[in-house]
């Protein structure tokens, strides 16, 4: 070394910190678990995963190439930040056959429903600002809006979903700007929020004044029971809820295809945001569902993939009472992808400590304590049940009933 590396090395001055909001926030215990079992031998009930054997793999591969055949140019080309019009139109007329009449016009297509929570987070909070969710809460909105800087605050609630009553006196105490919920098959509980409910939780946003942001990923993979309208539908609502909608687990993640049908600031605020972050979602992948929308039956195909998951899910439902020690409880949901179990308040269970035995076994689930907010209950884990077949669910159930008795 020089004399002048060494005068210059100690004059340099260390560069400035990261964002407070990086430490506060961190990472994701699920993307850390999924790195740590990605072994093939591992049976891995811990990803959100779509079985990657029901994707339409030949559909979505012919819309790639129907588009690239006779449209490349556009296709590969910059678009509109708020999305093809072809997709637009197609997802309006989707969310309007299903109860909420939809123009094109108040949809913004979003890099995955992901996206959609980011944008609603930087058009909506300012740091301090004070957020509801459910708890359990989806982990990747707490990321979200602990990223925002703001104060997330848990709803109660029971099998039915939360409990409006709860959110009344949160709201009155608090004065947040939303309530962020999953109604239905809500991740991680499966739990579905009953119609009832819907329009209490409808009631309170119009009285109290609050933004809802109703995120549906799995409204469509519902195996029994029948469909309940959305939040978005009810008295009260129609103007303050912004509904997410996602192809991720109808169609295929790997798109990243997501959309926000929000009231007409709310969404060019959004549309701002977005124009930040990534200028438009990928235009190829936008042209390549509208085709596929245009050509295939999805609803068909959705149907299929529903039913199979609804044989996953029994299979997980019978094989539970072998794995878990005698007084754990579990969900039953309806559709979706996920179960939600405690194990007995005696015994001193623990479901984060208990995840290494697990993976020794050659299983993974994840522990419920991430999802919480406030006091985690530790007895508490989320299964998912899609991405393996029924044999492998009874192999990885016995798994983890070895693991849980070792």
């Amino acid at each position: 070394m020089t004399t002048t590396d060494a005068t210059d090395r100690q004059l340099a001055a260390p560069v400035p910190p990261f964002a407070a909001r990086v430490a506060a926030t961190g990472g994701s215990p699920i993307r850390d678990i999924l790195a740590v079992t990605a072994r093939p031998e591992v049976i891995n009930f811990a990803g959100g995963l779509p079985a990657p054997e029901l994707f339409d793999t030949d559909g979505i591969a012919a819309a790639f190439a129907d588009v690239l055949a006779h449209d490349a140019r556009r296709a590969l080309q910059y678009a509109t930040t708020e999305g093809e019009p072809a997709l637009r139109e197609a997802l309006a007329a989707r969310t309007t056959a299903r109860g909420l009449p939809t123009d094109a016009d108040d949809l913004l297509v979003t890099t995955g429903s992901q996206q959609a929570l980011s944008l609603l987070a930087t058009a909506l909070l300012e740091p301090g600002d004070t957020v509801l969710v459910e708890s359990p809460c989806y982990l990747a909105a707490l990321q979200a809006f602990g990223f925002a800087g703001a104060r997330v605050i848990g709803v109660p609630g029971d099998d039915d979903g939360i409990d409006p009553a709860a959110l009344d006196a949160l709201v009155a105490e608090h004065r947040p700007k939303l309530l962020y919920t999953v109604p239905t098959f809500q991740n991680p509980t499966g739990r579905t929020l009953s119609a009832d409910r819907r329009a209490a939780v409808a009631e309170v946003a119009g009285r109290r004044g609050l933004w809802i942001v109703e995120d549906d990923p799995y409204g469509e993979l519902r195996f029994e029971g029948g469909r309940v309208p959305w939040i978005a539908t009810y008295e009260g609502a129609r103007d303050r809820t912004v509904l997410l909608g996602s192809f991720s687990k109808v169609m295929a993640p790997g798109l990243r295809l997501g959309w926000l049908r929000a009231p007409r600031e709310l969404r060019r605020a959004c549309a701002v945001a977005k124009q930040a972050a990534d200028l438009h979602t990928p235009t190829v992948n936008q042209l390549a569902a509208a085709r596929y929308l245009a050509v295939r039956d999805l609803d068909a195909h959705v149907a299929k993939v529903a039913a199979e998951y609804g044989r996953r899910r029994d299979a997980m439902l019978a094989g539970l009472p072998g794995a878990l020690p005698e007084g754990s409880t579990w969900s039953r949901p309806e559709g979706g992808m996920f179960l939600w179990a405690s194990l007995p308040d005696t015994g001193g269970y623990d479901s984060t400590a208990l995840l290494s035995k697990a993976v020794e076994h050659e299983v993974a689930y994840v522990p419920g304590a991430p999802f919480h907010v406030g006091d985690p209950d530790p007895t508490t884990l989320r299964l998912c049940f899609v991405t393996q077949t029924p044999q492998e669910i009874a192999e990885g159930l016995k798994r983890l009933g070895r693991a849980l008795r070792s």
